[in-house]
């Protein structure tokens, strides 16, 4: 059976291309970009070249990236490095609906001593400027908020919130993981201080991430070694990786922003045909490949795991939190009860799936719905 893979928010296929370009350094290209022998400055020279690449592609200098392992472990070292660097400010600003690893550093960093402000957002999940504005205080050390939500696919106005928090002269943070390459990413344009990326959501390899660290910025580093990466992240650097992270940057085009988009607005329109069937999140200023699906009524789990039996993949939400029962924190965020939380069904794309694809999708996800209608006892 043909499998058609629609969860690409949870993670992506690595491109041949950057697999071919990753191959070398698994091999003759292996050595510890530390080493001064030839081999090991071979390795040195690709690790910059990559980091060059990746600054580029944000407007950022290239001492100012830093590798990490995933997206996790940068907002690890961005939010909890910032604290314990600057014990006098203790308060950080957040949001309701953030990504499950910067939500539980900030319960951690809780009983830490430190104070959070969870912003509320709106119906679409957009957090309104002004109240960020108004939470920051004289104790505020940074404003932490994600770029473009993973659940729903919102993309906020951060380059207001990173003017606020400049002319407020408090440090500005956003997870960057989904939102990179798919939309506009100027850290000087928008004020931003931090930004979280990583690989395997651009058809990159998993195991590798990135942080930027506007220059100028002290972090306290939660790895101690070797001293790699500026003293600020010690452990050998996961070369193949790094070359891999680098080309699947190269790769990226605004052609397939577009092609996304119009693939997207295809399965919004025509799901959104099916009777009882709400939008989660914006239809404007959305990620390029989000769809996010409220089927009131009847399981999101449950039409996930009849498309599954079609061979197509999708997602009830995070795929870091799917070992949970709970309702979507996002999904009630904006207002979703549990029930329509637990109807709802995300569905992700990528420049590899086709209008073919779709239309099967599309003709199955019919069939599905409808069938799963006249089983539910609700109605």
């Amino acid at each position: 059976m043909t499998q058609i893979y629609l969860d690409n928010a949870a993670t992506t296929q690595v491109d041949k291309k950057v697999l071919k370009a990753m191959l070398p350094y698994f091999s003759e290209k292996f050595g510890n970009a530390s080493s001064q022998h030839l081999i090991g400055q071979e390795a040195k020279r690709a690790l910059e070249e990559s980091r060059t690449t990746i600054a580029r592609s944000i407007n950022a200098k290239s001492d100012e990236i830093i590798f990490t392992s995933s997206g996790t472990e940068s907002n690890n070292l961005a939010l909890k490095g910032l604290f314990f660097a600057n014990p006098d400010k203790k308060h950080i600003i957040t949001t309701k609906i953030e990504h499950d690893s910067v939500l539980n550093i900030c319960k951690w960093l809780e009983e830490q001593g430190a104070k959070i402000t969870y912003l509320d957002v709106d119906s679409q999940g957009f957090v309104n400027p002004d109240e960020v504005k108004q939470a920051i205080n004289d104790k505020t050390l940074v404003v932490s908020i994600i770029h473009a939500n993973n659940e729903i696919g919102t993309i906020q106005p951060i380059e207001q919130i990173g003017k606020i928090c400049r002319e407020k002269n408090v440090y500005f943070h956003t997870d960057a993981c989904q939102s990179f390459t798919k939309t506009e990413i100027n850290v000087k344009k928008q004020n931003i201080d931090m930004i979280t990326l990583n690989a395997h959501k651009i058809h990159g390899p998993k195991g590798v991430g990135a942080l930027y660290i506007r220059q100028g910025i002290n972090l306290t580093p939660l790895l101690h070694g070797g001293g790699h990466e500026k003293n600020l992240r010690s452990g050998t650097e996961n070369i193949p990786a790094i070359i891999g992270f680098a080309k699947a940057v190269k790769l990226s085009k605004s052609s397939n922003i577009t092609y996304m988009e119009k693939l997207k607005n295809k399965l919004i329109d025509e799901i959104l045909k099916i009777p009882n069937t709400k939008l989660n999140g914006p239809k404007q200023n959305r990620l390029c490949n989000n769809i996010n699906i409220c089927f009131n009524n009847i399981e999101g789990e449950a039409i996930g795991g009849y498309l599954d039996s079609y061979g197509i993949s999708g997602s009830t939400g995070s795929a870091c939190s799917s070992h949970t029962l709970e309702p979507s924190h996002v999904l009630k965020a904006i207002g979703l009860s549990d029930l329509q939380a637990n109807s709802s069904l995300r569905l992700s794309l990528s420049k590899f799936n086709t209008n073919e694809e779709i239309d099967y999708v599309l003709e199955v996800l019919n069939k599905v719905v409808s069938k799963l209608r006249r089983m539910s006892p609700i109605k």
